[in-house]
């Protein structure tokens, strides 16, 4: 009798493993947000379209804050970096503080810049511009401390951990891979487990759909969205910038604490899923994603 309901439930497990490749790749889901992050651990900018280069989207982290240094700046010691938003506009990036009376910050796309400095984030050294003396005073009058703005060229070279990846990928300064993806569902799972809910904006999502259900996308591996093709890389591992709300700078414990009674594998946290460009192109909010292979396997976090 055990040997019988052992099989019944590896018969289980197939059928169970087999219905989720194929729900998953049967669901409609619908591309809702294109988020870009155009200086690294700064407020977002929401995109009705945008360009897919191999390094990510167009002006996506592609600028950063160092100390003095040369180490990369974030909100997980630097809450208060929420506090500065920044925009898009024909001549440049404009930064603005959302709590201090301080003028705009005008940084041009193109830096002229010839002071070159090392730049680490976190086990990545590269070489990076420094993009002027006066974007090094606005930062650190807006922060307190000395800091500066740097940008990286094409030239720059820092490349996706080749354990992941497919072909010599670079990347610019995200944390570990150009694209994070996120569903909607996902976060509808988590705020029905909280007190309070939080926005999308706590997880930094490059990527946002609609449709099938929680989770889905920590199942994929090749998809399109529209015409532009990427590769499932890894769950994305998070980290206490979860916990700060990007309007106030203000740190609490959700929804990490939450997360971490079920979204718990090892010493890792995750949620979303971290992609990889295949090819270049646009994307736009409303193009379907097509999920071309999924794991053949259930999720290992529920």
């Amino acid at each position: 009798m055990q040997a019988s309901s052992g099989n019944h439930s590896y018969l289980w497990l197939q059928v169970s493993q087999s219905h989720v490749y194929s729900t998953i790749c049967m669901s409609t889901f619908v591309l809702s947000e294109i988020n870009i992050y155009p200086i690294k651990s700064l407020g977002g900018i929401s995109l009705t379209s945008a360009e897919v280069e191999e390094r990510g989207l167009q002006y996506d982290r592609r600028w950063m804050l160092i100390d003095d240094n040369g180490i990369f700046l974030t909100q997980r010691k630097i809450p208060d970096m929420a506090l500065l938003q920044v925009a898009l506009a024909p001549q440049g990036l404009v930064v603005t503080h959302t709590a201090k009376g301080m003028l705009p910050l005008v940084v041009p796309y193109e830096t002229n810049s010839t002071r070159s400095t090392l730049v680490t984030v976190w086990d990545d050294i590269c070489f990076a511009f420094i993009v002027s003396p006066e974007a090094n005073a606005w930062f650190t009058n807006a922060l307190g401390f000395s800091c500066r703005l740097v940008y990286m060229p094409d030239n720059s070279i820092r490349l996706i951990d080749p354990n992941y990846a497919k072909h010599n990928e670079k990347l610019n300064f995200s944390d570990g891979f150009p694209f994070m993806v996120i569903g909607q569902e996902s976060l509808n799972d988590l705020n029905g487990r909280l007190a309070a809910p939080v926005p999308m904006n706590r997880f930094r999502p490059t990527f946002v759909f609609t449709g099938g259900m929680p989770f889905d996308e920590e199942n994929w591996k090749t998809l399109k969205i529209g015409d532009v093709l990427f590769s499932g890389a890894k769950p994305c591992s998070r980290c206490n910038v979860t916990t700060i709300d990007q309007a106030t700078a203000q740190v609490g414990q959700e929804p990490l604490k939450t997360l971490s009674t079920y979204r718990r594998i090892g010493n890792k946290v995750n949620f979303g899923m971290n992609l990889i460009g295949l090819s270049t192109g646009k994307v736009y909010v409303g193009d379907k994603i097509t999920v071309m292979e999924a794991a053949n396997s259930l999720s290992g976090a529920r």
